[in-house]
């Protein structure tokens, strides 16, 4: 069997949550990687029966590389199994990949370009990188070798999936998020997403480069949060919410104490009194299950200056809402809308979802004084993610919560390569939140807010 191999390029736009790069991915016809499979899954089977695992744990991987491979070298002599050099090298790899971490999926989660991994059962496997979806030659024996993949991955964070409990949110170490799901409610086989967690922290810096936020914008967002306003981050699944949300984060002082409460723990503050709460799930007897809410509410009993909610989901939307409101300033979380109108509905409907009697104008009330500021941010047809609006809420009006927008994302067409064009600008509102920034020592030059100001394409 001849492997070879080729050179798959990453998407020429870049994003900011891609680092593109060229990666080596394997191109044969099925036969032969049904042969490779075959041989891999014997010879793991037989180097379980012929080690201790674990002496394995006490080993670095490059002990255990030379190890195995003089192991693997007497097996593959033994299945009288004819490989060069290369692909020698490739079966200890993938070997010690299936010893020692999540085998197939281990060269996609080393591999920088890719932002998200894919599982529709064993035969399946799509990644996104530059914001497109792509399908790779990556693959699982069978759907027990998925399932044994699978259950290594939730254990590992005290979790399970099976027939009675047939999906599950988990993370790996490196904080990447997992989702699971399994026979009976995957119909042609188990389905595995994995959301990888960016290794170098993104920041503002970054997100100005590639164009997402223009630099007169990031000036303002700043002043936002150091003089203490309230943020909503609104977009939809994959926009960027959890990377913006740490950009800004960064602007927070450090000797500010922060609360951090998330479902699955993402956010990289990089302060020095920052206090981390992660959620919990029911135990296999349905119990023990802690909330996002159960944790707002105990966050507001450790003295926090500001409170961070990865994302409001439910019935915390309540209890958000009223620690804003209460002495919070400056605490931010973000939300699922496709509009910055829509997620302030959003987020009334999850006030509705806290069980508190409270009448549709009281919540809207409590949304108007509680958030000041709501960022919208979008994925577009390119892939490319992008700051769409930036508007302040400044009241009510009648029934209805006044919101004004002070910048947007202009499209303007597609270039030949379907690449979004368009420009940045101000929209000539004069926001009231100058006043609270110049209170806290950001004079910000009116210029920034001319009406039509071209802040530059992206």
């Amino acid at each position: 069997m001849k492997w070879q191999f080729r050179t798959q390029a990453a998407n020429e736009v870049e994003t900011p949550f891609d680092v593109p790069a060229p990666t080596l991915v394997p191109v044969a016809s099925d036969p032969e990687i049904e042969k490779f499979l075959a041989l891999k899954t014997t010879i793991h089977r037989k180097l379980l029966d012929a080690i201790n695992l674990s002496n394995l744990e006490k080993m670095s991987r490059a002990q255990v590389e030379e190890e195995v491979g003089e192991i693997v070298l007497a097996l593959l002599i033994d299945e009288d199994a004819a490989l060069n050099m290369r692909e020698r090298e490739r079966l200890v790899g993938e070997v010690l990949d299936e010893l020692l971490g999540l085998g197939p999926l281990e060269p996609l989660l080393a591999d920088e370009t890719i932002t998200d991994i894919l599982v529709n059962g064993y035969k399946d496997v799509f990644v996104e990188r530059a914001g497109l979806l792509e399908r790779t030659p990556t693959r699982f024996k069978d759907e027990a070798h998925l399932i044994r993949i699978i259950q290594k991955i939730v254990s590992a964070v005290g979790r399970r999936v099976d027939e009675s409990s047939p999906f599950v949110d988990a993370r790996l170490a490196d904080g990447s998020r997992v989702n699971a799901i399994v026979a009976p409610l995957a119909i042609d086989g188990s389905l595995l997403s994995i959301r990888k967690f960016a290794k170098k922290r993104i920041g503002m810096e970054r997100l100005i480069e590639l164009g997402s936020i223009p630099s007169a914008v990031a000036e303002v967002l700043s002043a936002i949060v150091q003089s203490r306003r309230n943020v909503l981050i609104s977009g939809g699944t994959g926009s960027g919410k959890t990377t913006l949300l740490n950009a800004l984060s960064a602007y927070i002082d450090g000797r500010e104490r922060i609360v951090t409460i998330e479902d699955s723990a993402e956010l990289q503050l990089q302060q020095e009194h920052v206090a981390r709460l992660e959620t919990r799930p029911a135990n296999i007897e349905g119990r023990g299950e802690v909330t996002q809410r159960d944790l707002v509410k105990n966050a507001l009993r450790m003295r926090p200056d500001r409170i961070i909610l990865g994302e409001i989901r439910a019935g915390e939307a309540f209890d958000m809402l009223q620690a804003m409101n209460t002495g919070h300033d400056g605490s931010m979380t973000t939300v699922h809308a496709n509009t910055a109108r829509d997620s302030l509905s959003r987020v009334e409907q999850m006030v509705g979802m806290s069980g508190v009697e409270i009448s549709p104008d009281s919540a809207r009330a409590q949304i108007a004084s509680a958030i000041n500021v709501v960022v919208q941010i979008g994925r577009q047809a390119d892939g490319r993610r992008r700051l769409l609006s930036l508007s302040e809420i400044v009241g009510m009006e009648g029934q209805t919560i006044s919101m004004q927008e002070i910048f947007r994302f202009k499209m303007t067409g597609r270039s030949e390569n379907g690449d979004v064009l368009g420009q940045h600008e101000a929209t000539g509102i004069r926001p009231k939140f100058l006043d609270v920034a110049r209170d806290h020592g950001f004079d910000l030059p009116a210029d920034l807010f001319r009406p039509s100001l071209n802040l530059g394409a992206a």
